[in-house]
Protein backbone atom coordinates (compact mmCIF):
# COMPACT_ATOMS: atom_id res chain seq x y z
CA UNK A 1 0.00 0.00 0.00
CA UNK A 2 1.84 3.00 -0.94
CA UNK A 3 0.68 6.64 0.99
CA UNK A 4 0.89 10.18 1.15
CA UNK A 5 2.42 12.24 3.89
CA UNK A 6 1.57 16.09 3.62
CA UNK A 7 4.14 18.11 5.33
CA UNK A 8 7.25 19.98 4.87
CA UNK A 9 8.36 19.41 8.90
CA UNK A 10 11.11 17.28 8.30
CA UNK A 11 11.04 16.33 11.89
CA UNK A 12 7.53 15.23 11.51
CA UNK A 13 8.31 13.42 8.35
CA UNK A 14 10.90 11.39 10.30
CA UNK A 15 8.86 10.69 12.76
CA UNK A 16 5.72 9.71 10.35
CA UNK A 17 8.46 7.35 8.89
CA UNK A 18 9.14 5.71 11.93
CA UNK A 19 5.90 5.03 13.12
CA UNK A 20 4.38 3.53 9.81
CA UNK A 21 6.85 1.54 9.29
CA UNK A 22 7.04 0.05 12.70
CA UNK A 23 3.29 -0.05 13.23
CA UNK A 24 2.49 -1.30 9.38
CA UNK A 25 5.50 -3.97 9.41
CA UNK A 26 6.66 -3.27 5.98
CA UNK A 27 3.26 -3.10 4.35
CA UNK A 28 3.24 0.65 3.52
CA UNK A 29 5.64 2.35 1.58
CA UNK A 30 5.30 6.12 2.99
CA UNK A 31 5.98 8.73 0.84
CA UNK A 32 5.84 12.73 0.89
CA UNK A 33 3.61 14.78 -1.34
CA UNK A 34 4.66 15.25 -4.34
CA UNK A 35 5.51 18.50 -6.17
CA UNK A 36 4.42 19.92 -2.20
CA UNK A 37 6.60 22.67 -2.31
CA UNK A 38 4.81 23.98 -5.72
CA UNK A 39 0.77 23.68 -4.05
CA UNK A 40 -0.06 27.12 -2.45
CA UNK A 41 -0.40 25.56 1.75
CA UNK A 42 -3.60 25.18 3.16
CA UNK A 43 -5.13 28.02 5.31
CA UNK A 44 -5.31 26.77 8.53
CA UNK A 45 -8.22 28.12 9.95
CA UNK A 46 -9.61 25.03 12.79
CA UNK A 47 -10.63 25.87 16.39
CA UNK A 48 -9.38 22.33 17.09
CA UNK A 49 -6.63 20.18 16.07
CA UNK A 50 -8.74 17.79 14.46
CA UNK A 51 -10.28 20.77 12.33
CA UNK A 52 -7.09 22.30 11.10
CA UNK A 53 -5.91 18.08 9.77
CA UNK A 54 -9.50 17.49 8.11
CA UNK A 55 -9.11 20.88 6.56
CA UNK A 56 -5.47 20.14 5.15
CA UNK A 57 -6.24 16.46 4.52
CA UNK A 58 -9.00 17.58 2.01
CA UNK A 59 -7.13 20.54 0.53
CA UNK A 60 -4.27 18.12 -0.06
CA UNK A 61 -6.30 15.25 -1.13
CA UNK A 62 -7.03 16.84 -4.02
CA UNK A 63 -3.03 17.26 -5.35
CA UNK A 64 -2.45 13.53 -4.12
CA UNK A 65 -2.11 10.91 -6.31
CA UNK A 66 -3.72 8.65 -3.54
CA UNK A 67 -4.25 8.39 0.06
CA UNK A 68 -2.77 11.38 1.55
CA UNK A 69 -2.78 12.40 5.58
CA UNK A 70 -1.55 15.26 7.04
CA UNK A 71 -1.30 16.25 11.22
CA UNK A 72 -2.28 19.32 13.28
CA UNK A 73 -0.07 18.67 16.54
CA UNK A 74 0.75 20.89 19.94
CA UNK A 75 1.47 21.55 23.55
CA UNK A 76 -1.50 22.42 25.73
CA UNK A 77 -0.02 23.69 28.74
CA UNK A 78 -2.77 23.60 31.87
CA UNK A 79 -1.69 26.94 33.24
CA UNK A 80 -2.11 28.78 29.78
CA UNK A 81 -5.80 27.76 29.55
CA UNK A 82 -4.61 25.30 26.73
CA UNK A 83 -2.18 27.23 24.70
CA UNK A 84 -0.55 27.50 22.74
CA UNK A 85 -2.85 24.48 21.02
CA UNK A 86 -3.54 24.83 17.67
CA UNK A 87 -0.89 28.12 17.56
CA UNK A 88 2.04 26.12 18.66
CA UNK A 89 4.24 26.01 15.29
CA UNK A 90 3.54 30.26 15.51
CA UNK A 91 3.41 30.88 19.02
CA UNK A 92 5.94 33.35 18.81
CA UNK A 93 4.65 34.80 15.80
CA UNK A 94 4.50 33.77 12.05
CA UNK A 95 7.97 31.77 10.78
CA UNK A 96 8.58 31.79 14.46
CA UNK A 97 11.55 28.89 14.75
CA UNK A 98 11.14 26.52 18.16
CA UNK A 99 13.33 28.51 20.22
CA UNK A 100 11.83 31.74 19.95
CA UNK A 101 8.07 29.12 20.76
CA UNK A 102 10.01 28.00 23.72
CA UNK A 103 11.49 31.15 25.35
CA UNK A 104 7.98 32.45 24.93
CA UNK A 105 6.49 29.39 26.47
CA UNK A 106 8.81 29.66 29.51
CA UNK A 107 8.18 33.29 30.03
CA UNK A 108 4.43 32.23 30.58
CA UNK A 109 5.02 30.51 32.52
CA UNK A 110 6.52 31.88 35.26
CA UNK A 111 5.22 32.25 38.89
CA UNK A 112 2.83 29.20 37.63
CA UNK A 113 2.71 26.83 39.58
CA UNK A 114 0.86 24.04 37.62
CA UNK A 115 3.19 22.81 35.07
CA UNK A 116 0.98 20.29 33.44
CA UNK A 117 1.02 20.00 29.70
CA UNK A 118 -0.06 17.70 26.96
CA UNK A 119 0.97 16.82 23.54
CA UNK A 120 -1.70 16.38 21.34
CA UNK A 121 -1.87 14.98 17.46
CA UNK A 122 -4.77 14.80 15.01
CA UNK A 123 -4.16 12.60 11.94
CA UNK A 124 -6.43 13.10 9.20
CA UNK A 125 -6.54 10.37 6.03
CA UNK A 126 -8.56 11.52 2.79
CA UNK A 127 -8.47 10.90 -0.74
CA UNK A 128 -9.45 12.43 -4.18
CA UNK A 129 -11.50 15.27 -1.33
CA UNK A 130 -12.87 12.84 0.56
CA UNK A 131 -12.01 12.49 3.76
CA UNK A 132 -11.49 8.61 5.57
CA UNK A 133 -10.57 9.25 9.17
CA UNK A 134 -9.34 11.11 11.78
CA UNK A 135 -7.19 9.90 14.49
CA UNK A 136 -5.86 11.13 18.08
CA UNK A 137 -3.38 10.61 19.89
CA UNK A 138 -2.09 12.36 23.50
CA UNK A 139 0.69 12.17 26.00
CA UNK A 140 0.51 13.77 29.67
CA UNK A 141 4.02 15.47 30.87
CA UNK A 142 4.85 18.81 32.60
CA UNK A 143 7.39 21.83 31.62
CA UNK A 144 10.60 21.59 32.85
CA UNK A 145 12.03 25.23 33.27
CA UNK A 146 14.80 25.20 30.71
CA UNK A 147 16.00 23.42 27.29
CA UNK A 148 17.32 19.58 27.95
CA UNK A 149 18.30 17.27 25.20
CA UNK A 150 18.91 18.20 21.41
CA UNK A 151 16.77 15.27 20.58
CA UNK A 152 13.45 15.85 18.71
CA UNK A 153 12.06 19.07 18.01
CA UNK A 154 9.47 21.81 19.11
CA UNK A 155 8.75 21.87 22.26
CA UNK A 156 10.49 18.25 22.79
CA UNK A 157 13.24 19.64 24.96
CA UNK A 158 10.71 21.55 27.50
CA UNK A 159 8.49 18.50 27.76
CA UNK A 160 8.90 16.21 30.38
CA UNK A 161 7.73 12.65 30.88
CA UNK A 162 7.45 11.20 34.05
CA UNK A 163 7.80 7.52 32.95
CA UNK A 164 11.43 8.35 31.40
CA UNK A 165 12.18 10.59 33.77
CA UNK A 166 13.86 13.11 30.89
CA UNK A 167 12.15 15.17 28.63
CA UNK A 168 11.50 14.17 25.07
CA UNK A 169 14.66 16.07 23.62
CA UNK A 170 16.54 13.79 25.98
CA UNK A 171 14.62 10.56 24.71
CA UNK A 172 16.04 8.54 22.18
CA UNK A 173 13.80 8.05 18.85
CA UNK A 174 12.81 5.26 18.90
CA UNK A 175 12.28 5.55 22.82
CA UNK A 176 9.83 8.74 21.95
CA UNK A 177 8.24 6.65 19.19
CA UNK A 178 6.95 4.29 21.90
CA UNK A 179 4.77 6.59 23.65
CA UNK A 180 4.52 9.88 21.40
CA UNK A 181 1.51 11.40 21.14
CA UNK A 182 2.20 11.49 16.94
CA UNK A 183 2.93 7.53 16.93
CA UNK A 184 -0.47 7.01 18.99
CA UNK A 185 -2.64 8.49 16.45
CA UNK A 186 -0.12 7.01 13.60
CA UNK A 187 -0.81 4.12 15.44
CA UNK A 188 -4.61 4.28 14.99
CA UNK A 189 -4.78 5.14 11.08
CA UNK A 190 -2.27 2.13 10.75
CA UNK A 191 -4.98 -0.31 12.31
CA UNK A 192 -7.92 0.91 10.07
CA UNK A 193 -5.73 0.75 6.94
CA UNK A 194 -5.00 -2.33 7.39
CA UNK A 195 -5.57 -5.91 9.35
CA UNK A 196 -4.98 -5.86 13.04
CA UNK A 197 -2.37 -8.57 12.98
CA UNK A 198 -0.43 -6.20 10.51
CA UNK A 199 -0.53 -3.61 12.70
CA UNK A 200 0.81 -5.18 15.82
CA UNK A 201 -2.24 -6.03 17.33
Amino acid sequence: MRLYAATTNPGKLREFRQAVERFGRGRIELLPLPGLEDIPPCEETGATFEENAAQKALYYSRHAPGMVFTDDSGLEAAALNGEPGVRSARFAGEGAGDKANNRLLLERLVGKDDRRARFVCAVALAEGGRLHGRFRGEVEGWIVDAERGGNGFGYDPLFFYAPFGCTFGEASPERKLEVSHRARALEQMVRWLLPAEAAGA
